[in-house]
C-alpha cells in the first residue's frame, strides 16, 4: 500500500498506551499516514501507563473528508472523548460515509454516544458490553468483528486481529 491513505487516532488522558500505539505504529508499518486528535493540538496526553503522545492536531480542527480511517483507542480516554460534541459529529461523519471506524476495549463507548451502533455487530471489553448492547448493539465475544465499515476488538492481546482486519477494511474501501 502507498502512504495515500490517512487515519486519525483520537487521544485524551489515560488511554490504553498499547491500544494507541500499536494501532498506530502497525499503520504506519503500512504505508498510512497517522495524525492523532485531541482536545488541543499540541497537547502531550499520558496513557495509563505513562506513555506520552501528543496530538497534532484539535477535534475542532478536523475536516473529517480529510481522512479515509477512523481510530479511537481503549482505555479510560473514550470516556472523556464521548464528552465531545465534535467528535461525536466526527464519528458520525466516518460512519455515515462508510469509511473505516475502529474500536477496542472501552471505545465503544464512545460510538454509543455517538448513536451510530443499533443493528451493528461488534465486541469490546465485557465490562461495557451491556452499554453496548442498551445502544442497539450485538455484542459478540471474538477477537476481531467486522460489520462493513466498524471494526471491533476486546483487549490488547487481540490487537494483532483487530488491526489485520482494520488494515483489511482500510485498504478495501474506497
Amino acid at each position: 500500500m502507498t502512504g495515500l491513505k490517512k487515519v486519525v487516532q483520537l487521544v485524551h488522558q489515560d488511554f490504553e498506551d498499547l491500544e494507541l500505539w500499536y494501532p498506530v505504529l502497525r499503520l504506519r508499518e503500512e504505508g498510512i499516514a497517522v495524525q492523532l486528535a485531541g482536545e488541543r493540538a499540541g497537547e502531550v496526553y499520558r496513557g495509563k501507563y505513562g506513555v506520552p503522545a501528543q496530538a497534532d492536531v484539535s477535534f475542532t480542527a478536523i475536516n473529517p473528508a480529510d481522512y479515509d480511517g477512523l481510530l479511537v483507542p481503549g482505555g479510560w480516554a473514550p470516556d472523556k472523548l464521548r464528552r465531545f460534541p465534535e467528535v461525536l459529529a466526527l464519528v458520525r461523519h466516518m460512519d455515515g460515509a462508510g469509511k473505516p471506524i475502529g474500536q477496542i476495549c472501552h471505545a465503544g463507548w464512545v460510538l454509543a454516544s455517538a448513536g451510530i451502533l443499533a443493528g451493528r455487530t461488534v465486541t469490546s471489553t465485557p465490562g461495557i458490553r451491556d452499554d453496548l448492547v442498551n445502544a442497539g448493539a450485538v455484542w459478540v465475544d471474538e477477537e476481531a468483528v467486522v460489520d462493513r465499515n466498524l471494526v471491533s476488538g476486546r483487549r490488547p492481546p487481540d490487537l494483532p486481529m483487530y488491526m489485520r482486519a482494520f488494515i483489511d477494511v482500510l485498504q478495501a474501501a474506497k
